[in-house]
């Protein structure tokens, strides 16, 4: 233990990474540097340094970075060009953002003459493996100290005890006076764990949820949205151009306000147990929808099916952590070359919970041939006898089985 000098931990103020940076000092008499990242949880960072102060961490080596636009621009931009669902349902929030704090951890470690870097995540989630390996693929030689599979703090209840017994100020306590729920936030979700959630029969409490009214409470009057496309992303809504971050934030308004995005999921953890955890994405799941409209006109059939094909797996590449793999970058350039001619416009009228499709163009790209597609006289447009041959030679391996199974 005595061998590292310094260590960067990746620091929310929260109760378990200021029981950390306290132990971090006490058990391996090392410099701590604290790295917080604001990726638009909405919440105030600046208690965050004045934690850290206090615990006698250096003003210089307190890093406060706004990584809100590289985070949508440079990581759920590129996985909503795929039209990324894990396992049917959960559009990987916490998921997406572990590779960009990785990626920040190993610059402050090299900027900072760190040789290790530590985490809050425990040793029953996911968030170790998506930080370790994110870690590993940047800095094949970094130390990591993960507390959580060092220490004996192992309940949220031990952990309130710790920060009392050393004067940590604890925060969020919840008003029963039990533990507080496991959240995490970023711009693109907020998640809920723990406490009144771990029995999956029981429904989330109402006042759990912290972005999106309730459907029953949402407007009586629809909203529409248009949402402009260029090569894959947004880029302006409502004839007003935005920047990643303003799109998405936008779009949690928007989406929030209308009962949008709420999921109560029981998920596949990477590491065998199944978890129930409650999600609000409100932008995310407008997004999402809005996507697959305007390639639903502007890829080919084939294209877009092969990407269908394609997407579980690059769901799996994100939720398992392996963001910086050899495989997620191949798979990213076949999917953002997919993207050159996803440009359009997309309309959605948002309702109590529901985003609905309601028109959608694209003026350089559209495949969609109304002279073709027409019920009404094409003119010759499509010979419809094409289709009687098309049609035998695709059944002729049947024919040839219902014939043989019919001789026997």
């Amino acid at each position: 233990m005595s061998s590292v000098k310094k260590v960067v931990l990746a620091y929310s103020g929260g109760l378990d990474t200021s029981v950390i940076l306290k132990w971090l000092q006490d058990t391996y008499q090392c410099e701590v540097v604290t790295f917080t990242a604001d990726l638009g949880q909405g919440e105030e960072l600046e208690p965050a340094r004045q934690k850290a102060l206090k615990f006698g961490i250096k003003p210089e080596q307190i890093f406060i970075d706004d990584l809100r636009e590289e985070f949508v621009r440079d990581f759920v931009f590129p996985m909503f060009r795929a039209n990324t669902v894990y396992e049917g349902e959960y559009l990987l929030g916490t998921s997406i953002a572990r590779p960009l704090i990785a990626k920040r951890l190993v610059e402050i470690a090299n900027q900072t003459g760190a040789d290790a870097v530590s985490h809050g995540a425990t040793g029953k989630g996911n968030d170790q493996v998506r930080f370790e390996l994110g870690a590993y693929a940047l800095k094949p030689g970094i130390k990591i100290i993960a507390p959580w599979r060092e220490w004996d703090l192992l309940s949220r209840e031990k952990l309130l005890a710790y920060a009392e017994k050393h004067g940590i100020p604890i925060d969020m306590k919840h008003k029963n006076g039990g533990s507080p729920y496991s959240m995490d936030a970023n711009l693109l979700h907020i998640s809920f764990e723990g406490r009144h959630l771990e029995d999956p029969a029981a429904e989330a409490e109402e006042s759990m949820w912290r972005w999106t009214v309730s459907p029953e409470k949402a407007p009586d009057a629809a909203e529409y949205l248009d949402l402009e496309f260029k090569n894959g992303d947004i880029v302006a809504l409502n004839g007003t151009p935005m920047s990643p971050a303003q799109v998405l934030t936008k779009l949690n308004e928007l989406g929030g306000k209308h009962g949008i995005g709420r999921l109560d999921l029981v998920e596949n953890r990477y590491v065998g147990m199944k978890s129930r955890g409650c999600y609000e994405t409100p932008g995310g799941t407008i997004m999402l929808k809005a996507h697959r409209a305007i390639e639903s006109i502007t890829l080919d059939r084939e294209v877009a099916h092969l990407k269908d094909d394609l997407m579980p797996r690059y769901a799996s590449m994100i939720y398992n952590g392996y963001w910086w793999s050899p495989e997620r970058i191949a798979l990213q350039t076949l999917i953002d070359h997919t993207q050159k001619t996803v440009n359009g416009w997309v309309r959605v009228k948002l309702y109590k919970g529901n985003v609905i499709v309601v028109g959608r163009d694209s003026k350089t790209d559209s495949l969609f041939d109304p002279t073709i597609a027409t019920f009404e006289d094409d003119k010759g447009a499509y010979d419809q006898k094409d289709a009687g041959g098309f049609i035998k030679l695709n059944a002729l391996r049947m024919r040839i089985a219902a014939n043989l199974r019919n001789r026997k």
